[in-house]
């Protein structure tokens, strides 16, 4: 073991930092660096519970990517990321290389393509948390402050949020403390924070998430999920391989029972698998724009590829119809729960690729197409509240700004989802199914669902799958446009 001096503070033995221009190896190497660093914590505090106070501090470090260019040279410009703006000293700190790194090597091999130059590994200056350390070890559990024998503070790292921030997607120029810029979009204390967070929401490990998600806020589109879900299981030629349900019940045979919890997460959460992260995962994030922020907030950290959300609005426009859909091409932001984060200045532009799988969806799922699609499906403004029951107030000032941003439909979580998308640089869109016309008097009740209304719900999540199908063929790149990229942005996506 290394002694540091002065402090007695106890860290594992590394390597040390060292080039590497082979992005395989590069992610080996954290690899290595992560799982002793870990293994060490997990060590010593396993000691600690069981004899007592260590006579010293127990410390480790998050594993980091380096990069140092000194040249101006132009870039694949085709690419929105793989690459630095500029010279400079360019770092990010790294966690669960293990569940990343199909990610990493990615992203590694196109900055070492770029620029020419190799990436160091070594370890950072950022210390580890004890917490995040054994999070993955159902053995080892972290006991709260005052039930140990000893403050936990006084010889282990916690977790810090004074370090733990969206200063990097936020633009809040964020540096490290020895002046490198950020490589990447999340520092590691920020991933693990949300890779913890997520584990309680949705009551799932992040190894099941896949790199489509599907948002929605009612749960008949669940039960459609799992029988979708089943079919494909059924069927050796769809390319999805498994079924995971809340508490991280997997089944791979169509018939598989799959017990329910006894007790429901906050946002129940199922995956359906496919080899590399490929296939969909759907999230029922309930109501409220609070809900859809904590959500995505947490969920961005694992750089998925898409996300969508496909769940009931309420129709603005007498022309519509309970059942009808509509594609958001623009968002009316009257959540404000993003309003210290994203300025409600900063417009939300569709995004092409987005609309267009989409629209071909429903097309393909309603085998209706061009002037015929017109009667079912409307595109234009989706206005997000953050109060369920505006109807109850005085409505001359709400149903004014609906009508000047010519809004045709209203809920509760699609712009705070997609806004979400656009300052995580994640793809998003949104499709909703009318599901009330609260202006026309036709309010959500009992008894009021047509046979229209009800065929058009169950044809809907449908609509999401397949264009996240369709998403899923689209090379990377083309999804991931310079329209989610500000002036000034980390190499990594």
């Amino acid at each position: 073991m290394n002694v540091e001096q002065k402090i007695m503070i106890r860290t594992p033995d590394v390597p040390a930092a060292e080039a590497f221009s082979d992005a395989a190896k590069a992610v080996a190497r954290l690899q290595e660096l992560y799982t002793t660093a870990i293994g060490f914590l997990s060590e010593h505090f396993t000691a600690a519970v069981a004899h007592g106070q260590p006579e010293t501090r127990v410390r480790a470090y998050y594993p980091e990517i380096r990069l140092t260019t000194t040249t101006h040279a132009k870039t694949d410009s085709r690419l929105s990321f793989g690459h630095v703006a500029e010279p400079g000293v360019y770092a990010t700190t790294v966690t669960r290389p293990d569940l990343f790194a199909a990610y990493l090597e990615q992203q590694i091999a196109l900055l070492i393509a770029s620029h020419g130059v190799p990436v160091i590994i070594g370890t950072s200056d950022t210390v580890m948390p004890v917490h995040f350390a054994v999070a993955n070890d159902p053995s080892v559990m972290v006991p709260q402050d005052g039930s140990m024998e000893f403050n936990l503070r006084d010889n282990f790292d916690v977790p810090d949020l004074s370090t733990t921030h969206d200063d990097i997607v936020n633009g809040a120029g964020f540096v490290y403390p020895d002046g490198a810029r950020p490589l990447a979009p999340f520092t590691a204390q920020r991933i693990d924070y949300s890779l913890a967070r997520l584990s309680h929401y949705t009551a799932t490990a992040a190894e099941h998430f896949q790199n489509h998600i599907l948002f929605t806020n009612y749960q008949f589109y669940v039960e459609e999920f799992e029988a979708y879900a089943r079919h494909m299981l059924a069927d050796p030629d769809s390319g999805y391989t498994s079924f995971v349900s809340t508490g991280n019940v997997e089944i791979t045979q169509a018939d598989a029972p799959l017990p329910l919890p006894a007790k429901l997460p906050q946002m129940p959460t199922y995956h359906l698998k496919r080899a590399g992260g490929a296939g969909i995962t759907l999230v029922n994030i309930g109501v409220g724009p609070s809900n859809a922020k904590t959500a995505t907030d947490h969920i961005a950290v694992l750089r998925p590829h898409a996300w969508l959300m496909v769940g009931h609005c309420a129709g603005l426009r007498n022309s519509q119809r309970l059942g009808d859909f509509v594609l958001a091409h623009a968002y009316l932001r009257e959540d404000h729960v993003l309003d210290d984060d994203l300025p409600i200045w900063v417009p939300i532009p569709a995004l092409a690729e987005i609309q267009i799988a989409l629209e071909t969806a429903v097309a393909d799922v309603t085998e209706l197409e061009g002037y015929e699609l017109k009667r079912i499906m409307r595109t234009g403004t989706v206005a997000t509240i953050d109060n369920r029951n505006w109807e109850l107030r005085e409505q001359a000032g709400p149903v004014q700004r609906l009508s000047q941003s010519r809004a045709i439909a209203l809920d509760m979580e699609s712009a705070t989802i997609a806004a979400n998308g656009f300052r995580f640089r994640v793809p998003y869109g949104t499709l909703l199914c009318v599901s009330d016309k609260p202006l026309h008097g036709e309010l959500k009740l009992p008894g009021m669902a047509s046979e229209f209304y009800k065929t058009q719900v169950a044809a809907h999540l449908m609509i999401g799958i397949r264009a996240m199908e369709r998403l899923r063929e689209m090379p990377l790149e083309r999804i991931h446009s310079r329209k989610l990229r500000s002036f000034e942005e980390t190499a990594f996506l």
